[in-house]
């Protein structure tokens, strides 16, 4: 029989699904708030926990955050409740580390579903770790994860699943960070406000590119935030679980090492860019650069707010305005609207 701790204020709901958990075979422990809560769940480790999100002592956010970095806890499915339907609150529940987010008043089909459909992917996910526990060495070679393109994989069959607009943010400066992301479709940027209010672009990742990376030791928020450029499409899993995969796999960590520190090469050059080279080769490197990430062919036109070409390249809105216009002239590029289509790739290349 498994086993549901429900955190919930309302007595009455409380008592309530607590009975119809109970007439669906499954073992109930409750709990009046978060504080109380978290010492059960400690205490009893369930199978899976339905919590509301607020409540007094400590609301829904911080008793996920509090068995978040519990090795111990950390692992069990949780599904939020709450009256609020705004989707900046579904997402802040989502990026916190919680698997479902239910909306009062639920129905009882929806309830069920959830809680079956998460402890069944949690035992998918308990049996795959217990054969690569139970494998030789040898078997850990041949069956386990081996490389990047295999994580990846992984990502894209046991990743939770999230879908984002144009302009819709993922995480923000300064948010937990308990997830690591692949981006299975679209442009992301990462970005931070200077002093003055100003927006500087850090990083544009495109579909397969990793998303989110934070310390593995320490529960450091994320430093920067993240927006859709297009629409986006992503697979997400806890950096617990990632930390477990990486620990198995020497080769992985090494790949994994070998890929971060590129990126890190790649952002030196841009600086070095942004605080060396002239305002039209800057204008132009980064037409280059969204063309390549946005997948874009020299024939196809570039879709791209002036104000994300210019906190790229790292230079005034109106620079950029003036530096397109030149290229227009020079038959370098086609302006229509928004869109930009390369006319001479070659020439663009060779901008100084």
């Amino acid at each position: 029989m498994k086993t549901i701790l429900l955190i919930e204020d309302d007595t009455a709901l409380r008592e309530n699904t607590a009975e119809l958990l109970e007439l669906s075979d499954y073992k109930v422990i409750t709990s009046p708030n978060g504080k109380i809560g978290i010492t059960k769940a400690k205490e009893e480790k369930p199978d899976i926990i339905v919590c509301d999100i607020m409540m007094p002592e400590v609301d829904g956010y911080g008793v996920l955050e509090a068995l978040s970095y519990d090795k111990n806890t950390n692992q069990i499915p949780f599904i939020f409740l709450s009256a609020k339907t705004e989707h900046k609150e579904i997402r802040k529940g989502m990026d916190l580390g919680a698997d479902d987010y239910l909306t009062k008043p639920f129905e009882e089909e929806e309830l069920l579903s959830a809680i079956e459909s998460r402890l069944a992917k949690a035992q998918i996910i308990a049996n795959l770790l217990e054969e690569q526990s139970q494998s030789t060495p040898q078997q850990k070679e041949d069956d386990g994860l081996r490389n990047l393109h295999e994580l990846k994989n992984f990502f894209d069959d046991h990743g939770e699943i999230s879908e984002y607009k144009k302009g819709e943010i993922i995480y923000k400066e300064g948010d937990h960070s308990n997830n690591i992301y692949l981006i299975l479709k679209g442009v992301i940027k990462s970005h931070k406000m200077d002093e003055n209010g100003k927006e500087l672009i850090t990083a544009l990742y495109k579909a397969d590119d990793f998303l989110g990376f934070t310390s593995f030791i320490d529960n450091t928020p994320y430093q920067e935030s993240a927006t859709a450029v297009e629409d986006a499409e992503l697979a997400g899993i806890s950096k617990s679980s990632l930390k477990e995969i990486l620990e198995k796999s020497k080769n992985i960590s090494l790949e994994l090492m070998e890929l971060l520190t590129d990126n890190l090469s790649e952002i030196k050059e841009q600086l070095l860019q942004m605080a060396y080279s002239s305002v039209r080769k800057k204008t132009a490197q980064t037409i280059l650069q969204f063309a390549e990430i946005l997948n874009k062919k020299p024939e196809e036109s570039i879709k791209i707010s002036r104000n994300d070409l210019a906190s790229v390249a790292g230079i005034a809105t109106e620079s950029l305005i003036r530096t397109l216009s030149s290229f227009k002239k020079d038959g370098l590029i086609e302006i229509e609207g928004r869109n930009i289509r390369i006319l001479d790739l070659g020439g663009l290349q060779l901008v100084e």
